[in-house]
């Protein structure tokens, strides 16, 4: 069975180090798993973080625009082309890690069919991974828009601020809906000791719930495109036995 991992926020809130820092823990913890990176950031960040330029998009199938790296196969129904299609722009990484890249998404209030359709394809196509790793934008409704699919933990990451606490709040009743009864909660980010008082506070005005904390990493000022932490990893692994994950064998 598929494991799902939905990383929400705003943007500049560092949901593409943390979605980094989750795939280095699945593949220190779980070495023989496959794992997919959905990139459903509007930025497209996440390939960029590899060294990638990925120009191959899932909206770039539904409208036409994609540059096939094969013949396209004949005698297929329109069902059978997108799912090779999505075959066709997903790119590998690693050892059983890939990414594919969603771009713009259009709403589920169109009746074309190929809303359907790819909504169809693409649950297939995740269900052929162990681990998927959703970098969404912003919040869960527009990954909804896009593909139906049952979320086991989704992290809002904020920064410590009383305006970053009360977007995550709203991200919160945004995604609620969305997340299959899933877990939910708030990652704080970027955070320094000496402000934890005041954080702790400003979470409880907001009543936010909070599954872990993650301090400052001044290292990734020096290198902002990679955005690799081993800081941000070993925070992570701290509080990782509270999400609806796989934990490790000990």
């Amino acid at each position: 069975m598929t494991v799902s991992l939905a990383i929400t926020g705003k943007s500049g809130s560092g949901k593409t180090t943390i979605t980094k820092a989750f795939l280095r823990i699945f593949q220190e913890y779980f070495p023989e798993k496959s794992i997919l990176l959905f990139d459903n950031d509007l930025t497209a960040e996440l390939g960029h973080s590899f060294g990638m330029d990925i120009r191959n998009t899932i909206y770039g199938i539904r409208s036409g625009k994609h540059e096939y790296k094969t013949g396209i196969p004949e005698d297929m129904t329109k069902q059978e082309y997108i799912e090779w299609a999505l075959e066709d722009i997903v790119e590998e990484i690693d050892d059983n890690v890939d990414i594919i890249t969603s771009w713009l998404v259009s709403s589920k209030d169109c009746r074309c069919p190929i809303t359907k359709q790819i909504n169809d394809a693409l649950v297939k196509f995740i269900n052929q991974y162990d681990i998927v790793i959703f970098d969404c934008e912003f919040d869960l409704k527009y990954l909804n828009q896009l593909v139906d699919v049952d979320i086991d933990s989704t992290i809002i990451v904020t920064n410590p601020s009383e305006d970053s606490m009360r977007l995550a709040k709203r991200i919160e009743e945004f995604s609620s809906k969305y997340a299959a009864g899933g877990q939910l909660g708030v990652v704080l980010n970027k955070v320094e000791n000496r402000e934890m008082g005041a954080v702790f506070e400003m979470l409880k005005r907001n009543e936010l719930e909070v599954l872990g904390v993650i301090p400052k990493d001044l290292n990734l000022i020096k290198s902002p495109i990679i955005k690799d932490s081993d800081v941000v990893q070993e925070a992570i692994k701290q509080f990782y036995f509270r999400l609806n994950l796989p934990q490790k064998k000990v």
